[in-house]
């Protein structure tokens, strides 16, 4: 990843061959105007999005020409993708709701065919998803856009905003995406619930940060769960990082202050300033969902609907709590379905989860 300021930003790809790396390549956008180019980075495969905060082209949609530059800070993000060693830019992705000053592509991530762009400074007062983008009295709320790409074209899939929309709360200071599962963090978010699904009305904990999780159903997205952390403290900025992988969701919090250590301590005290902790989520419904069938000859059929082009590995266990070991990873199809064949399941109570790659 390269952060840069001006026209001659820049990403660099690197790839490992047995336990040596090498540069294999060097990305600019085919458009020159692409301010900040590098500030996010996000990989799938044979797949890159770099995206730019600054880019100042009014533009909306995917792959338009950006002529006019009259939109200063608007944001930009661009797709690239590799056949064999050699990349190329696919697509030039620019929100539906273009304006200056939106940050589009302050955060990106992708997985398989889908790409999440993040815009912390959009302005609309719309909640959830494809709402209404052109009421602009939600300051800096923030949103994110999911784009999908069928064969080489991307067309954008969603729009998203926070259930609980106010200005300034940087909805989309984090995004990421693993298979159906979005994520994306507030860390200006200011309620002071906790846990999952809690009271998003009393915003008497300023800056303690929020995440949100959405999942797609088809071609539908719904928001699944409303992240805070277990020990909510006013400018935590929970939600400065977010990670997704299958049903496990992790967000950082910079400027929490427990002087806990390792795992699951006391978080009551405020005794270390500013130390940061981390928060994991599991079972909020979401990764993919198995289904399971038996082969005839004592083995079992592991079957699950992915991200076409992201690569899945099989998990299984004796109980739920591990030992997990893990098989051969495989890359799902066009069709993102992926079936493992298990010819030697354990004995008895077995259990199996699918992670990306």
């Amino acid at each position: 990843m390269a952060v840069g300021a001006g026209r001659g930003s820049r990403a660099y790809v690197f790839q490992r061959n047995g336990t040596n790396w090498s540069q294999q390549a060097y990305l600019q956008p085919v458009y020159a105007y692409s301010m900040r180019f590098g500030l996010s980075v996000g990989v799938s495969g044979d797949t890159v999005v770099v995206g730019a905060n600054e880019e100042r082209s009014s533009d909306t949609g995917v792959n338009g020409n950006p002529i006019d530059l009259s939109a200063y800070n608007a944001g930009a993000a661009y797709v690239f993708v590799r056949n064999g060693t050699i990349w190329t830019q696919q697509a030039y992705l620019k929100a539906s709701n273009t304006e200056p000053y939106d940050g589009f592509g302050g955060s990106v991530a992708v997985s398989g065919s889908t790409v999440v762009v993040s815009a912390g400074g959009e302005d609309s007062s719309a909640t959830g998803v494809n709402g209404n983008q052109n009421d602009n009295t939600g300051t800096n709320s923030g949103a994110a856009y999911v784009f999908v790409r069928s064969g080489t074209n991307w067309s954008q899939q969603a729009y998203l905003k926070a259930s609980n929309t106010d200005a300034n709360d940087g909805f989309g200071t984090s995004v990421t995406v693993s298979g159906d599962t979005v994520v994306v963090s507030a860390q200006s978010e200011s309620s002071n619930a906790t846990g999952v699904n809690g009271n998003q009305n009393d915003n008497s904990s300023p800056q303690s940060g929020a995440a949100y999780v959405f999942v797609r159903s088809g071609v539908n997205w719904t928001q699944r769960a409303y992240l805070k952390a277990s020990n909510t403290g006013a400018i935590d900025l929970f939600g400065v990082s977010a990670a997704v992988s299958g049903d496990t969701v992790v967000i950082g919090a910079p400027l929490e202050s427990s002087d806990a250590t390792g795992v699951n301590g006391d978080q009551t005290n405020d005794n270390a300033y500013r130390s940061g902790a981390a928060y994991a989520f599991a079972g909020l419904g979401v990764g993919p969902h198995l289904a399971i069938e038996r082969d005839g000859s004592g083995g079992l059929f592991i079957r699950f609907t992915g991200a076409p082009n992201a690569t899945y590995r099989l998990q299984r266990a004796p109980t739920v709590n591990g030992p997990w070991s893990t098989s051969a990873p495989q890359t799902a199809p066009a069709s993102g379905v992926v079936e493992f064949h298990d010819l030697f399941p354990p004995p008895g109570q077995a259990f199996y989860r699918a992670v990306q790659s």
